[in-house]
């Protein structure tokens, strides 16, 4: 066990993420005095395995009490400590709240994309999906003409911001399409932000961007839907 310990630290450490499908990643979840272990070796280097079940992938991050002597003192880090500029953090909560929002609703519903959740009587007793099957993309031409202007001009928000939330793991970009990168769902804490999102900062923005507001918090839909199953 010291031996794949060893290797599951040295591999989260060395790729930043990894899927939640990987063996050694999956024993971590199911086994408990293995998890224990790699929290222990983890603390040890002020870190921590961050964990969403809803997230297709785990990653690491610094404990709470890390953040001023890793960063400092002051409150430059407070809007990133990726660098990031507050377009590039505002950039980044909008694809979250229009990829992450919809498809945490469909995960808790046990919905599809393509799916209206009128024809399957026991969806809720489906376990919880990941990927593309949840996860849709944004058109990059939609998103940039809706925020575009109001983050520094649509050249800026193509050729730079979107390039760089896409080196970070926040994003992929395909054939004009933004995806849901490896670290989306994984490092932004979907409890904190999903309520700040939808009912307060971004709620008229993306009201007028032609986004509903949705009324029903996922988590209180959640609260509602019997427990998953564990898995063999």
């Amino acid at each position: 066990m010291d031996h794949e310990l060893q290797t599951l630290t040295a591999r989260l450490l060395a790729n930043r993420w990894l899927p939640r499908t990987d063996r050694m990643v999956r024993r971590a979840l199911v086994d408990e005095t293995f998890r224990l272990e790699l929290d222990r070796r983890l603390e040890a280097v002020g870190l921590r395995l961050l964990d969403n079940p809803y997230a297709a992938n785990v990653a690491v991050g610094l404990n709470t009490d890390m953040y001023d002597p890793v960063f400092g003192s002051s409150r430059e880090y407070a809007a990133s400590n990726l660098g990031l500029t507050r377009d590039e953090v505002a950039l980044l909560v909008i694809v979250w709240s229009l990829i992450v929002l919809p498809k945490r609703e469909r995960q808790v519903t046990r919905r599809e994309t393509d799916d209206d959740g009128q024809g399957d009587m026991f969806g809720g007793e489906k376990p919880v999906a990941h990927g593309d099957a949840v996860s849709a993309g944004l058109s990059e031409a939609s998103l940039i003409a809706d925020f575009g202007t109001r983050l520094g001009g649509k050249t800026k928000v193509r050729n730079f911001m979107l390039g760089k939330l896409a080196r970070l793991g926040f994003i992929e970009r395909r054939n004009g399409m933004v995806i849901e990168g490896p670290l989306l769902d994984v490092a932004l804490d979907y409890r904190m932000l999903a309520d700040r999102v939808i009912h307060g900062t971004l709620a008229e923005v993306l009201a007028e961007a032609g986004h509903p507001v949705p009324e029903a918090n996922a988590f209180e839909v959640a609260d509602t839907l019997p427990d998953e199953e564990p898995e063999d």
